[in-house]
């Protein structure tokens, strides 16, 4: 059977931008066969034009090709012609049910024909006539279960049958007749998106050739090549949106070159009290040149946990300071800020740079003096959380705003932030890897920075995979590193104990580890219920030592650095993804010490057992993402309601990652070029833009 991704039926609305329109733009009810009730019914589906008839895409082929028993495995689906050679004889098996069979001479091999509640071919299969059956087949009792018959020879033309999403009463054959009908009458009459030039350069089908192959292929190649026409096609309409957008932001926003002093920056890279790597060398550089240009920074940067973005981040709030401008950087948690503040401070002290701490905790007299020196010019750099937002904080200056954990901050947090600067360069970073497929979709608009090297001299956390029988061993690891002078982290997936899930949870782990640590090591718990400041105490308090174990849910997930913290105990594992995993567990290994990581899990799917393993295999984010990616799919990656992922109708995010590559640099040339603006060629591909909003509002529809 010849196979394409299922797509649930595609509506011919949403494949509308694969082509141009059909010169024949008529109401399907001009069609011969299609009476009032069908129209509904094609209706429902989003049919309404013979247009809307063509564009709806089969989801995947029947193949009929005929096929040598001798070489069909078992159980598989089979097409053969033979010669009957007994009658028929039908066993009823009660109420509507019935069992047919007959022996069919198919070669050399005499095999069971049997049909399951079909007794009316008892009446239609002679002895000695030809045969064409299709079905599943039993090697072992050399019989066929027929879901397909027909009396005669195979025809040569029926070899691959389009299957499509149908609904009401409506059935396979008399679609297909209705296919048939309408290419016949309007596939020459197309006018083709693809200019001659690409088609030519990629060897793809032109339209009327790829939707003739696409509903009624003569053989696996064309399907194929049908394929490979329209998810191009598909891709590139998405990525020149993409890339219009960003054209017109650029236009609109046009920012200011931050003409920063290159010798004070080199300066202040030397005195780093590390090197940095060839990878955080390169993302500085691609920063640094955005900042010159005279449009806005609008950059996502990519890093592993631990792979060293806090001081690419300096470099660039540096760069700023030093071209006169103020810089902002915004962390999702207070205690995340407090950290960045510190270390960004010992950074800067030695090269005047001034810097500030604003949260929700500077209140009164404090607040204001920070507030008037800000807008005075006299505090170079800003760090806080959301309270960065507030109406009442106004810069002098700003050039630069930086926000850590980007997907924490709604899209109105960070645009009230951006709006209290002249069109400040933007800098967005996260430390959750995202395939590259993906970010390319989900953030086209933007331009993306990887930091895909981790600093020397860290050790990678060991990881292991353990059943909970063995938890009271673990526990026993767990003290040899709490003796040593190390801090663990305990995660549970549930907050207490639920009726409805078997899961651990944490008060009780948090109650059981306070009993058997009890005079020894103290014990913390924290959850998304308590309160932001119990949360923040409990958070310092392990931070700064004073516990030894936090026993918390994945509410630690994007959170401090606690360089102290070498265990990490993650319970009941197979509850969480492998981006979710990864995270967790880069909370340890921050320090010099060899780091631990044990997964107490019993999955009992395939692909929970495959995550398990995947985690114990690497330690890289973004093998993990890719691998993610693979098991999820690309709308469950982020969450389907806030994805930003596109839903692609022919494409596959997955398998089809090296057309978005090149796709991506196809429009990018093509957006950047006089020729696409203004030849006829591209009319069509120019139309198709304008239609998605990309240039009149802004935003992609």
């Amino acid at each position: 059977m010849q196979r394409r991704r299922p797509v649930n039926g595609w509506s011919a609305r949403s494949l509308a931008e694969l082509s141009s329109a059909v010169a024949s733009n008529q109401s399907v009810a001009t069609m011969k066969g299609i009476g009032k009730q069908a129209l509904l019914t094609l209706s429902e589906m989003g049919i309404e034009t013979v247009e809307d008839l063509i564009l709806t895409f089969p989801y995947r082929h029947e193949d009929f090709q005929l096929k040598d028993l001798a070489d069909t495995p078992h159980n598989e689906r089979v097409t053969v012609e033979g010669r009957v050679e007994s009658e028929p004889s039908v066993l009823f098996l009660g109420k509507n049910k019935s069992r047919t069979t007959v022996r069919v001479l198919v070669g050399r091999h005499l095999i069971k024909a049997v049909f399951f509640n079909q007794h009316y071919v008892k009446g239609k299969l002679h002895i000695g006539e030809m045969v064409t059956l299709s079905g599943k087949w039993d090697r072992g009792r050399q019989m066929i279960t027929v879901q397909h018959h027909s009396v005669g020879p195979k025809s040569a033309e029926s070899d691959f049958e389009p299957v499509y999403s149908l609904k009401g009463t409506l059935r396979q054959k008399t679609f297909r007749k209705w296919m048939r009908q309408a290419l016949d009458e309007t596939k020459n009459e197309l006018e083709d998106c693809l200019p001659v030039e690409m088609r030519q350069r990629y060897q793809l089908a032109d339209l009327g050739e790829a939707l003739e192959s696409v509903h009624f292929p003569v053989d696996g190649q064309a399907l194929k090549q049908a394929r490979r026409r329209f998810v191009y096609e598909e891709l590139l309409i998405f990525q020149l949106k993409m890339q219009a957008l960003k054209k017109k932001n650029r236009e609109e926003e046009p920012g200011s070159r931050l003409e920063y002093d290159l010798e004070r920056l080199k300066g202040f890279i030397a005195k780093l009290p590390f090197s940095l790597t060839d990878a955080q060398k390169r993302v500085v550089n691609e920063i640094c040149k955005d900042l010159l240009e005279p449009y806005r920074m609008n950059r996502l940067l990519q890093g592993d946990v631990g792979s060293g973005k806090t001081v690419v981040a300096a470099i660039s709030l540096y760069a700023a300071v030093t071209a006169g401008e103020q810089g902002a950087l915004m962390a999702p948690t207070e205690i995340l800020a407090e950290q960045h503040a510190t270390t960004l401070s010992e950074w800067f002290e030695p090269f005047g740079v001034t810097t500030a701490l604003l949260t929700g905790s500077v209140k009164g007299k404090k607040r204001r003096l920070l507030l008037e020196q800000l807008e005075a010019g006299n505090i170079d750099l800003l760090i806080g959380t959301h309270a960065l937002i507030q109406p009442d904080v106004k810069f002098k200056s700003l050039g630069l705003v930086i926000t850590d954990e980007q997907h924490r901050f709604g899209v109105e947090q960070r645009r009230v932030l951006k709006d209290k600067g002249y069109h400040p360069d933007v800098l967005f970073m996260t430390a959750t890897p995202i395939p590259r497929t993906l970010a390319i979709s989900a953030f086209g608009e933007m331009d993306v920075s990887i930091i895909d090297e981790m600093p020397a001299g860290r050790k990678e956390i060991e990881t292991y995979w353990m059943k909970k029988e063995m938890f009271g061993k673990i526990v026993g690891r767990m003290e040899k590193e709490l003796a040593s002078g190390r801090q663990a982290y305990v995660i549970a997936p549930l907050i207490e104990e639920s009726e409805k899930l078997d899961y651990q949870n944490a008060v009780d782990l948090y109650q059981q580890l306070s009993v058997y640590f009890q005079g020894k090591f103290e014990v913390g718990l924290m959850h998304g219920r308590l309160h932001p400041d119990e949360k923040e105490e409990t958070m310092r308090r392990f931070a700064e030592g004073e516990l030894a174990v936090l026993v918390s849910t994945t509410v630690v997930e994007v959170g401090v650095n606690v360089p102290n913290a070498s265990f990490m105990l993650i319970y009941d594992a197979e509850r969480f993804g492998l981006s979710q995993l990864h995270q967790l567990r880069g909370r340890v290994g921050r320090g010099s010490a060899q780091s631990y990581c044990i997964l107490l899990a019993d999955p009992k799917t395939e692909v929970g057992k495959e995550r398990m393993s995947s985690m114990t295999e690497t330690n890289d984010g973004f093998i993990l993402a890719e691998k993610d990616l693979q098991l999820r799919g690309p709308g469950d990656f982020f969450g389907r309601k806030q994805s930003g992922v596109p839903e692609f109708k022919m494409a596959d995010l997955i398998h089809d990652y090296r057309v978005l590559e090149t796709a991506r640099a196809d429009a990018e040339k093509l957006i950047a070029s006089d020729f696409f603006w203004q030849s006829e060629q591209t009319a069509c591909l120019r139309s198709r833009i304008e239609q998605s909003g990309a240039l009149s509002t802004g935003r992609l529809d």
